[in-house]
């Protein structure tokens, strides 16, 4: 199925077998292989791939070992698989385009409260990147004791905050006693 995927994406932006070959240093031949299905692309090799087509890459990885059955093939299913967006949550509600900036993204959720304001506007999306580890001062989608926050994550001598932008929220002191997730990490649209 990854391979076509891959053939979708690249007719859908326009550009021949062998333009993708050039971008991606990967022989005509072996990208033929692929795109008819006899060959999965390396993980490098599907990087290279994605980038060349501008596409994010995690949304075909989900596609990487599937294979299509005749009952899926009748109905032409590639047609209805997405490579460039992600599921948006704020009630599972439908789909939002994925920046190709953030292609690791997994899921684009919708900020519901205005806790993060200005940094996050209320009603607008974020793009997260799940089961990444966190630096100090980066933003972050965790759990703590079964409540969902959007926050930026702090440590200092080994204690964990989670700040609010917003000063009329209070930080979030994270304790032993506390049940803590770092679901993911908030990837910054303004880099590349």
């Amino acid at each position: 199925m990854i391979g076509d995927m891959i053939a979708k994406a690249r007719k859908e932006k326009g550009m021949t077998k062998t333009e993708l070959s050039k971008l991606t240093d990967i022989n005509i031949g072996h990208l033929t292989h692929i795109e008819k299905g006899e060959r999965n692309p390396s993980h490098k090799a599907l990087r290279n791939i994605c980038k060349a087509l501008d596409i994010p890459y995690q949304q075909l990885m989900y596609t990487y070992d599937k294979t299509i059955n005749e009952q899926q093939e009748s109905y032409d299913v590639v047609k209805h698989i997405s490579y460039n967006k992600l599921l948006a949550v704020d009630s599972i509600n439908g789909f939002i385009d994925c920046p190709s900036n953030v292609p690791s993204s997994a899921i684009a959720l919708k900020i519901t409260d205005d806790s993060m304001e200005p940094t996050f506007k209320k009603d607008s999306y974020v793009f997260v990147e799940f089961n990444t580890p966190l630096n100090s001062k980066d933003y972050g989608l965790f759990s703590v004791n079964d409540k969902i926050f959007i926050r930026r994550f702090q440590t200092r001598k080994g204690k964990i905050t989670l700040k609010a932008e917003n000063s009329s929220y209070s930080d979030i002191e994270i304790s032993n006693d506390d049940t803590f997730y770092i679901i993911g990490k908030i990837l910054d649209l303004k880099t590349k």
